[in-house]
């Protein structure tokens, strides 16, 4: 399997990873209503449940859209989808630690990590939409540190942009 292969063979099983970003933008949706009506606690953790979900909530999606929600497994990309993980991984490790001292930051500093994540789906997906959804996250990110906003403010802000960005792709995936 050529480069190119492995890329349409990713794009096509996961709709271009906009099912899972699609529902990523709901998590992140929710977890910014629940500190808007409950603890920051709360909040945290139905990010981190919430964020559990992500991959499966994404295969059914592809599914309703009729993909397979699964790569070949001779497609070295998967390994590299994989391996990203791990930046979620450590990200939320820091976050927590740092929402111990700070918990208004901790969904700016997400919002980095997994924008520097969505800048590795270039490569996995072969779409240049995710260096722009990337870096909108990063400076999405870096706003919420330097501003005195409240708790929810950037986890409705993160849904919001993945939200977009999910239409944006499921729509570019659906047109092929």
């Amino acid at each position: 399997m050529n480069f190119d292969e492995a890329q349409r063979d990713m794009r096509d099983a996961y709709l271009g990873g906009g099912s899972g970003v699609l529902i990523s933008s709901i998590v992140w949706l929710t977890a910014g209503i629940f500190a808007i009506y409950t603890s920051k606690q709360t909040s945290f953790m139905v990010f981190f449940i919430g964020g559990m979900l992500i991959h499966p909530g994404g295969i059914l999606i592809d599914k309703l859209f009729k993909r397979s929600g699964k790569h070949s497994k001779e497609n070295p990309l998967g390994n590299l989808a994989m391996e990203s993980t791990v930046i979620l991984f450590i990200g939320i490790y820091l976050v927590y630690s740092l929402f111990q001292i700070q918990p208004n930051w901790l969904y700016s500093i997400m919002l980095m990590f997994i924008g520097v994540r969505y800048l590795i789906f270039q490569t996995i997906f072969g779409m240049r939409i995710y260096w722009i959804f990337g870096l909108t996250l990063i400076v999405a990110g870096f706003i919420g540190l330097n501003s005195n906003q409240p708790f929810y403010t950037f986890g409705i802000t993160g849904g919001l942009i993945e939200l977009i960005f999910s239409v944006l792709i499921i729509r570019i995936e659906k047109i092929k």
